[in-house]
């Protein structure tokens, strides 16, 4: 039976979901400067919508003209964060309620109340730094980490998983690999991102009709980019955009490599619906990534690939978190039976 909180956990989780959402679709629609000042746009708490309101926005800001739409792509993006950072501050004041509870997480609750807190200042400053990569990395990869401890979070409060003594040696390390694999092909996949480089190549499987084009690692992967030039759009060449997208696609090559054989191994050690869970988000993910060249980076499947994207990390976290609880209490009943048989018949 699941602990107090669970529910609540789940709505956190589906609504962070939700922010990850409008952040691609923020980012893809180049809305993340739709409002030049953080946290309200222009001055006032919504787009200016009416004439006078408009005049005065752009009289404040003479360098940036009032686009509506992109405007109030940006602000509804930030009324569903500001809306997440509340019902995770609610987590954390139910946590530091309930601290006494058995199994009731406190640490986690309170780091995800830190770690919200945090991303505010990120979305802040991919405004006032005008869409510097690093920080738009930075901010990207901060919601998925907030939506992948939030759904850790709804693990730990649900019920716990049965008794599988059955885990070959090393799953939980390859299990650990995939997900640091994964964590690193999305920082990969916000930088493709964040310098505009998701078009470099528009051929597959070779970009430019090369296998290996010319590519400028030296540049597209500069992380010490100074500040101050408005980002959108990009700054880049071309062959360091092209640098940019190629790691991504080997980097994709990789990943799909080292999750094929963890869920080939998940399934030979009795695992086989987790296994056939991280398959199917592999793939779905693969066949988006490739729709995303073939078709040209349409909005609607972008948008899907960064859901995704976290789809496969949230699959990835599943798989981590069962194969540490299933080996747990294997552990567990080990002990229990050895102590059985070590005390004396009567």
């Amino acid at each position: 039976m699941s602990k107090p909180g669970y529910r609540f956990a789940v709505f956190a989780t589906l609504l962070a979901v939700v922010v990850v959402m409008l952040g691609a679709y923020t980012r893809l629609t180049h809305a993340g400067l739709g409002c030049p000042d953080w946290p309200g746009c222009y001055g006032f708490i919504g787009v200016p919508m009416s004439e006078h309101k408009q005049a005065l926005a752009e009289a404040r800001f003479p360098e940036a003209p009032v686009e509506v739409a992109k405007g109030w792509y940006e602000m509804v993006h930030r009324y569903f964060a500001g809306a997440l950072g509340l019902v995770i501050l609610g987590l954390a004041v139910q946590a530091l309620r309930r601290r006494g509870d058995a199994g009731q997480p406190l640490k986690l609750p309170l780091l995800l109340l830190g770690l919200v807190t945090l991303q505010a200042a990120f979305g802040m400053w991919t405004v006032t730094l005008k869409l510097w990569p690093q920080v738009v990395t930075a901010h990207l990869l901060g919601g998925f980490a907030t939506l992948s401890l939030l759904f850790l979070l709804v693990l730990r409060l649900s019920a716990a998983v049965p008794v599988m003594p059955r885990l070959s040696a090393g799953l939980r390390s390859l299990a650990a690999a995939g997900l640091l694999l994964v964590i690193g092909q999305i920082a990969l996949g916000g930088w493709v991102s964040s310098n505009y480089a998701a078009v470099a190549c528009v051929d597959l499987p070779t970009c430019h009709g090369e296998w290996w084009p010319a590519m400028d690692f030296a540049n597209g992967f500069h992380l010490t980019q100074h500040i101050g030039p408005n980002y959108l759009g990009g700054q880049l060449d071309s062959d360091a955009r092209t640098a940019i997208h190629m790691t991504h696609r080997l980097g994709a090559v990789l990943v799909t490599l080292v999750l094929a054989l963890l869920a080939w191994r998940l399934k030979r050690n009795g695992l086989p619906r987790l296994a056939g869970l991280l398959v199917l988000a592999l793939a779905t993910q693969v066949s988006l990534g490739v729709s995303n060249v073939i078709f040209h980076l349409p909005l609607q499947v972008a948008v899907a690939h960064n859901l995704g994207g976290a789809a496969l990390l949230l699959a990835m976290v599943l798989v981590n978190y069962q194969v540490r609880r299933v080996a747990v209490s294997a552990a567990h009943a080990f002990d229990r039976q050895a102590g059985l048989s070590a005390m004396p018949s009567k």
